[in-house]
């Protein structure tokens, strides 16, 4: 039997129309393909479900096995969208009722769908791949169109455009910076507005900003305390910064001659030690209180603060040992401290964690109990 495949690696169809893909079958093809022509006559895959049909008439005159379907990806990336595919031809695969061997034609719109011919070829043998083109989009005259609706798509404009609109501002800037006696300063500046363009691009950190966005703005709306959290800590961390330039300054006005590496690590860490743990403690108290609200906080949670204590009594000793502020009895004693807080916090919610669960998971065998005895 040869089946033949019609692939929209985009879903435009389950999209557009709401058609549950696959879609097996000459009649459910051909009203797939009817309502994604009337939805959107211009989307390119109502020209490959029409030609899977005229395929399937063209075999099925001839008397030969065949069958059509359609199968759809998603529109979530390459990857995603060809594991969808692989699963909605599996599916296809177990609907057939063939004792005969089952092959595939594959008809697609293009290079960017035949990418998931692997994963097909994968799950069945693969006699040909069939790519419509439409004939009028070989005429000059379709060229203006094809600009038009590629300009038309926001993502095109941003790729395309930008770029090339920085390109064309940099000769007039340039004749800017020569009248101004600054030719260096203004190339330099547009060079590196698209430099900073094509890397942001390429590493796709406008997804990333407009994500971090719209994760700050639903928590701000669901009341996460996690948010002032970190705006606090930023702030603090911030101060923290400057504290331990301060005490860098210093060390360097009080020391002569050269301050090696080792005592500048330990001034940046003694002057801003402790605004940095007081950042950790806030950020860690709002993650814990949000996780308190949302009613899934776990015992061992409450040991973040504390091991963030913990750490920063060690660095204030060691730091404050190196700069020759305390003694070695000191730095014993705040690394037996630290080390103590830490295993004591992680015993203590250990043991609270498992008396509490344990008693959770008694209660519904003694209440079984109770109900066997009366």
């Amino acid at each position: 039997m040869l089946l033949v495949l019609c692939v929209d690696l985009d879903d435009d169809l389950g999209r557009k129309t709401g058609f549950s893909t696959p879609v097996i079958g000459r009649d459910p093809v051909e009203e797939a393909a009817v309502a994604l022509a009337t939805e959107d006559p211009e989307d390119s895959d109502v020209n490959v479900i029409f030609q899977g049909l005229h395929v399937y008439d063209d075999l099925a005159d001839r008397d030969e096995s065949v069958e059509v379907a359609v199968v759809t990806g998603n529109d979530e990336g390459d990857v995603m969208a060809n594991r969808e595919v692989g699963d909605e031809v599996d599916t296809v695969l177990a609907s057939l009722s063939t004792a005969e061997d089952v092959t595939a034609l594959v008809v697609t719109d293009g290079a960017q769908d035949e990418s998931v011919i692997p994963i097909i070829r994968s799950r069945v043998p693969i006699d040909g791949v069939r790519r419509v083109v439409v004939r009028q989009a070989q005429n000059l005259e379709s060229m203006y169109y094809t600009i038009k609706q590629v300009l038309n798509d926001p993502e095109t404009r941003g790729t395309v455009l930008i770029p090339l609109g920085i390109l064309l501002l940099i000769y007039p800037l340039a004749l800017v910076g020569t009248v101004l006696d600054m030719p260096g300063f203004v190339l330099g500046t547009t060079s590196a507005l698209l430099g900073l363009y094509l890397i942001s691009r390429g590493l796709g950190l406008g997804d990333r900003l407009d994500a971090a966005v719209e994760r700050a703005r639903r928590s701000l709306y669901a009341g996460r305390t996690t948010l002032l959290a970190y705006v606090v800590a930023a702030a603090l961390f911030a101060l923290g910064g400057v504290s331990g330039r301060n005490e860098l300054e210093a060390v360097r006005e009080a020391t002569p001659g050269e301050v090696g590496v080792p005592v500048m690590l330990s001034a940046l860490v003694y002057g801003s030690i402790q605004w940095i743990a007081a950042a950790g403690v806030t950020t860690s108290l709002g993650q814990i209180t949000d996780e308190y609200i949302a009613g899934t906080l776990e015992w061992r949670y409450l040991n973040a603060p504390f091991y963030v204590l913990s750490i920063a009594i060690v660095l204030y000793a060691v730091s404050a040992f190196f700069l020759d502020e305390v003694g070695i009895s000191f730095l014993a004693t705040a690394l037996t401290v630290g080390t103590l807080l830490g295993i004591a916090s992680t015993l203590a919610f250990a043991v609270i964690e498992s008396k509490y669960s344990d008693g959770a998971d008694r209660e519904p065998e003694d209440g079984t109990r109770q109900t066997d005895r009366a």
